[in-house]
């Protein structure tokens, strides 16, 4: 099979071939961009296998494009990379690997094309181009990756526990991209995810959430999820999720299962938005749960506070994980202590005061926690779910009508502090509080506007009531 035609639109291979030419050496495109060609997905990356050496091939191909491409050399791995417009090409010399059983990074040493397809994780990620005169755009596939392709199955080139066993983190990438491309695990590599997955402790946890972002970014994560439950890795790199899991009966009164309830979430969430930290927040929202679980036999089972315990939850998870501790984990924190107040208000008359508040809370997020609130209707009454449907419109159109009225985002009361101070003869005392906190009340209840004749008056003479005397 050729795909000469397929590669007219990357010019750059051309160079590489004949500069590969020059140099009297053999060259391959290899791996991932292989595969996204024959399923005609997008991609940026170009991984060239030389054998030889892959940095003088670089440098070359860099002088064949000219004089403003640089080349990057990693002397301590052999690769070097150039770019290309938006394309990112990466050189490396072909090499064959050997691992030690504590831990992933192989020896390595020169080899075959035949050793570089070995050592790679999956047959559809091992097939090659040739880059070479006589045979430019043929297809090198020695595992059947095309076969797998079309077969659409995840299956290791090797023996998988061998292939786990060497690098565990292939245990993530299988799951990762079954759930990308919507592939099936082949059932004795799934197997060996199975027996092999203890091996995954000695991955750093950086890698690890790398893959479980790309599971959660694809178009199903919760494909990807049952997966890795399936397979017992869950539990291992995220046990507070696992424990959600399940569903317990008493005097008849069952509760719902809260891990694929959660999935369900993320699933709709992904719908209405490919934010990444969005779907971190559908992921988190009820992580609190099991531990607010409360049976009582008058109404049965309650999760109260689980919204707030889940927001504190979130740096714990967040820093184990390795996720960033900056705005990113705090946006997901306040939507996981928010998620339960659109709902109330949508079953509650709606108040203008308690709108307020949740606009004020919110911030530039109302639209994400919207969002979010929508995704976590997951009943199977749809009846149940169009009268919540309808609610939320009502909500949120309220929601709007108020902020255009209000202008309620980022929300700061006109009297400041310093103000109060000034105004009283103050230095900073509690009674500075108590003022300012009264006029931010009065502000959200609607009894004075956001405004400073009104919002001063209101605070002389709340200051009057505490036998202030203004100066």
């Amino acid at each position: 099979m050729n795909f000469k035609e397929q590669l007219t639109p990357y010019p750059v291979l051309e160079k590489v071939a004949g500069a590969a030419k020059e140099l009297g050496v053999e060259a391959y495109i290899i791996g991932g961009f292989v595969r996204d060609l024959i399923l005609k997905r997008n991609s940026k990356d170009i991984d060239i296998v030389s054998i030889g050496s892959g940095i003088e091939l670089a440098e070359m191909v860099a002088n064949r494009l000219g004089p403003d491409v640089f080349v990057s050399v990693f002397k301590n791995f052999g690769t070097a990379q150039i770019r290309q417009g938006d394309l990112e090409i990466e050189f490396v010399g072909a090499r064959k690997e050997s691992y030690r059983s504590e831990s992933r990074k192989p020896a390595v040493e020169d080899g075959t094309l035949a050793d570089d397809q070995n050592r790679r994780d999956f047959t559809i990620n091992a097939m090659g181009i040739s880059l070479n005169a006589g045979t430019f755009g043929e297809l090198v596939d020695p595992f059947e990756g095309m076969s797998d392709l079309r077969k659409k199955i995840i299956r290791t080139p090797l023996d998988p526990e061998i292939t786990f066993s060497d690098d565990p983190l292939r245990m993530m990438r299988a799951i990762r991209f079954a759930s990308q491309l919507n592939f099936d695990i082949e059932p004795d590599t799934f197997d060996a995810i199975v027996k092999m997955k203890d091996r995954i402790n000695i991955v750093s946890m950086e890698r690890i959430s790398d893959e479980l972002n790309k599971i959660i970014l694809s178009k199903t994560p919760s494909y990807g999820f049952k997966l890795l439950y399936h397979a017992g890795l869950l539990a291992i790199i995220f046990p507070e999720l696992v424990e959600l899991q399940g569903v317990e009966h008493i005097e008849g009164k069952g509760h719902k299962d809260n891990f694929y309830h959660t999935l369900q979430v993320l699933d709709n969430v992904c719908q209405v938005s490919d934010d990444l930290w969005l779907r971190w927040a559908a992921i988190l929202h009820d992580i609190a749960k099991p531990a607010t679980k409360k049976f009582d036999k008058r109404h049965g089972w309650s999760f109260h506070n689980h919204e707030e315990l889940g927001a504190r939850m979130v740096p714990v998870i967040f820093r184990r994980m390795k996720l960033p501790l900056n705005e990113k984990m705090r946006f997901v924190k306040k939507l996981v202590r928010l998620h339960l107040r659109p709902i109330v208000l949508s079953k509650d008359e709606i108040t203008d005061s308690a709108m307020r508040r949740l606009l004020v809370e919110a911030g530039e997020d109302i639209e994400a926690l919207m969002n979010l609130c929508r995704a976590d209707i997951t009943s199977k009454n749809p009846e149940k779910v169009r009268r919540f449907i309808s609610n939320f419109d009502l909500v949120e159109q309220k929601l709007k009508d108020l902020e255009e009225r209000d202008k309620l985002r980022n929300f700061q009361p006109v009297i400041t502090g310093e103000m109060i101070m000034e105004a009283f003869g103050l230095k900073p005392a509690k009674e500075v509080g108590v003022i300012k906190e009264a006029v931010r009340e009065a502000i959200l209840e609607g009894i004075v506007p956001n405004e400073y004749e009104p919002a001063f008056a209101f605070m002389i003479a709340e200051g009057e009531k505490m036998g202030l005397t203004r100066v």
